[in-house]
């Protein structure tokens, strides 16, 4: 599963939220929050823990899968 770096970049800078307070609230490494926001893929447990944590929806978060390269 893939987080749209871009999104996530910025529901974290629209709520003021820094990498460590994200993971201490999503219950998630800081590492895995970095690697999300680097565009790394991640399992869906990650996923929806970090899109709880931030107060969305997991599908707000998501990479598009139609999309041009």
């Amino acid at each position: 599963m893939r987080i749209d770096r871009v999104k996530l970049i910025a529901e974290m800078a629209r709520q003021n939220i820094r990498i460590t307070d994200l993971a201490e609230k999503a219950l998630v490494s800081r590492v895995t929050i970095t690697a999300m926001r680097g565009g790394k893929s991640c399992n869906a447990n990650s996923a929806r823990r970090v899109a709880q944590a931030l107060g969305v929806p997991l599908e707000s978060l998501l990479e598009e899968s139609g999309k041009d390269v």
